[in-house]
């Protein structure tokens, strides 16, 4: 592994482009190495992000992708709180991926025989690898800590056997999900979180700096063999005192 890289914009504004560029460089770096680029998705501010910045970059070809989820809300694809449903109207209808290169949910079934299938449909995608290893995550962060639907002091933090976990007790509604866990995540080439405004200031600098008590869920994603980003703004990296890197809005990561 590389090691951790805390890259710090002035704002979302300038975050973003830098965001895309690097989804499109891990894209061209992963197809020209096995012919596919592989992308677990994550919700929140990252829809919106992404279904702005990677349409609007020249000659992007998705052809070849393959897109999966984090975590996914175990909710209708038309409920507002569909991933899936949220990056089909505002994402997968502007680039070219196949629909057969969107790995989604089954959202007709119980949470647990849900992430048994979204487990199976991974597997199946990728049938050359014990636990599937995707080229890029990309990955919120909660103001409690968590990441995917891992939070904080509960039991799916020491899943070790499971690539894909349900959870029925989420503090953050809706409670039934399904979730990767950690022996997935941090197999990754390559992860990327994104994490911006001045609330996530005071988690962010636990999270990248240590602090009392066991490590939050977002501090436990280090890849054991690939690049881990934190991309940040300025209200974000507020409090950090960790070293970071100001590279202006033209970055290429």
């Amino acid at each position: 592994m590389s090691g951790r890289r805390v890259v710090v914009f002035p704002s979302a504004a300038e975050l973003g482009p830098a965001l895309a560029h690097l989804v499109a460089s891990r894209a061209d770096k992963a197809l020209l190495d096995h012919g596919r680029f592989s992308l677990g998705l994550s919700g929140g501010s990252l829809v919106s992000m992404l279904s702005k910045e990677l349409p609007a970059l020249p000659d992007l070809d998705c052809s070849h992708w393959l897109a999966g989820f984090c975590d996914e809300r175990l909710v209708p694809f038309d409920d507002g709180e569909s991933t899936y449903g949220l990056y089909k109207n505002q994402l997968f209808s502007k680039i070219n991926i196949p629909d057969s290169g969107v790995l989604a949910i089954d959202p007709s079934l119980p949470v647990q025989e849900c992430a048994e299938d979204y487990a199976c449909k991974l597997k199946e995608a990728f049938p050359k690898e014990d636990i599937p290893v995707f080229d890029l995550l990309l990955l919120g962060m909660g103001p409690d800590g968590h990441t995917c639907s891992l939070f904080p002091d509960h039991p799916l933090l020491e899943e070790t056997q499971k690539i894909v976990a349900p959870i029925s007790d989420s503090p953050k509604p809706p409670p039934q999900r399904v979730t990767m866990t950690f022996p997935m995540v941090n197999l990754a080439r390559c992860v990327v979180f994104v994490s911006t405004g001045g609330s996530k200031a005071p988690v962010l600098k636990q999270v990248l700096e240590g602090g009392e008590g066991p490590a939050l869920p977002a501090a436990r994603v280090f890849p054991s063999h690939g690049e881990l980003f934190w991309l940040i703004d300025e209200p974000a990296a507020a409090s950090l005192t960790v070293q970071v890197e100001r590279p202006g809005s033209a970055a290429k990561l």
